[in-house]
């Protein structure tokens, strides 16, 4: 007869306060072992040696005010640069008389925008698909001008974050459906259509983003017949968004592949058609998973911006950079790039905490209760 297997004692647990609470997060989480306790000593003395004289030199001996760089203090960083030139940092060489077109245009897409973010809105993808379709013409009336008595000001004078913000939600805007038409034909059954999108893709992907500026700018007009120019902004455009559409591609079509074969299969016995499958059944589904690749392939464009300075246009590190060399400011490029990166950081962990609220969102009707 099997002996009676007798219950083990449960393990003692050490008193509430030493589990819960500030000093037991230390002690658990930095502290643990010897080798933590090392680890942490280090990365300590570390972040000591480098952001003590960091601050030092960014708070605690800078200069606020000033017209150039001789009414800075020596050894600290001289924010006046920023403020001086802030209206640069944020339009290029936009005319001061005209910059409240581009505030009025970029304040009318933010309140267009407000009833996309309303949990109880209806009809938001027509609302989204109309928007992508009025928006465009009204922004270029007042950011170009030339219609209703506005002054025209010419591509070359646009830059700073203005410029940024206008290469990367076109890109953003069309790299999107551009990528899931590029996915849905390179998994298409028509030999054609299935080998442009994999020869566009592949050759997309194979060259860096700095060769298809180059192409767009360079090229391009070679193709065009005489007499005939197309503007610089609208070639480094199409540039970035087809570069972008390539990768987007790669993103959509693993979510394509993710998705079991008994959902096309259920999706055929009811009937639907192709496009009606991938619309109703497939893409929502397919989406939904490769929503952390689409936003790193966003932040990723936004970014890459930074490479139309290449063929003569300044957005926002461009202008950092530009302003660097004016005589007044010279030498102050520490404080110009460090606005310049800021400025990217804010909109990139922008996109980043947004996309993980749309995931949490979208999983919370997939929870088992």
């Amino acid at each position: 007869m099997a002996e009676a297997v007798r219950p083990r004692p449960s393990e003692v647990l050490p008193p509430v306060t030493e589990r819960i609470g500030p000093l037991a997060w230390l002690r658990h989480n930095l502290f643990s072992t010897w080798y933590d306790t090392l680890l942490t000593l280090v990365v300590l003395w570390l972040l000591y040696v480098t952001l003590v004289p960091f601050f030092e030199w960014a708070v605690l001996n800078a200069t606020l005010s000033g017209e150039s760089k001789d009414d800075c203090a020596p050894g600290g960083a001289c924010w006046a640069l920023i403020r001086v030139r802030f209206g640069q940092y944020m339009f290029g060489l936009y005319p001061d008389s005209e910059r409240w077109r581009v505030v009025l245009a970029f304040a009318i897409l933010v309140a267009a925008m407000v009833p996309l973010f309303l949990p109880r809105m209806k009809r938001r993808i027509a609302w989204a698909v109309a928007l992508i379709l009025w928006y465009p013409p009204v922004a270029y009336v007042l950011f170009a001008g030339g219609w209703f008595g506005l002054e025209p000001v010419e591509t070359a004078n646009w830059g700073g974050l203005f410029l940024t913000l206008v290469i990367a939600g076109v890109g953003i805007t069309t790299s999107l459906p551009l990528g899931i038409l590029l996915a849905l034909g390179r998994r298409s059954e028509m030999p054609t259509v299935r080998a442009v999108c994999i020869v566009f893709i592949e050759v997309v992907r194979g060259v860096p983003l700095v060769t298809v500026l180059f192409m767009a700018s360079v090229m391009l007009p070679l193709f065009l017949p005489p007499g005939v120019t197309i503007d610089k902004l609208l070639r480094a455009l199409v540039g970035v968004s087809l570069f972008a559409s390539a990768y987007m591609a790669e993103v959509v079509r693993g979510g394509l592949q993710a998705i079991p074969k008994g959902q096309y299969e259920a999706a055929m016995a009811l009937g639907l058609s192709y496009w009606q499958m991938m619309r109703l059944v497939v893409l929502p589904q397919a989406l939904r998973l490769v929503i952390p690749g689409i936003v790193n392939t966003f932040i990723g464009l936004f970014k890459d911006t930074s490479l139309v300075t290449i063929i003569g246009l300044y957005d926002l590190l461009g202008m950092a950079r530009l302003i660097t060399t004016d005589p007044a400011w010279l030498g102050r490029h520490a404080e110009s790039y460090l606005f310049a990166a800021f400025g990217f950081w804010v909109f990139c962990f922008a996109m980043s905490r947004y996309s993980m609220y749309v995931e949490k969102v979208l999983a919370a009707g997939r929870e088992r209760r």
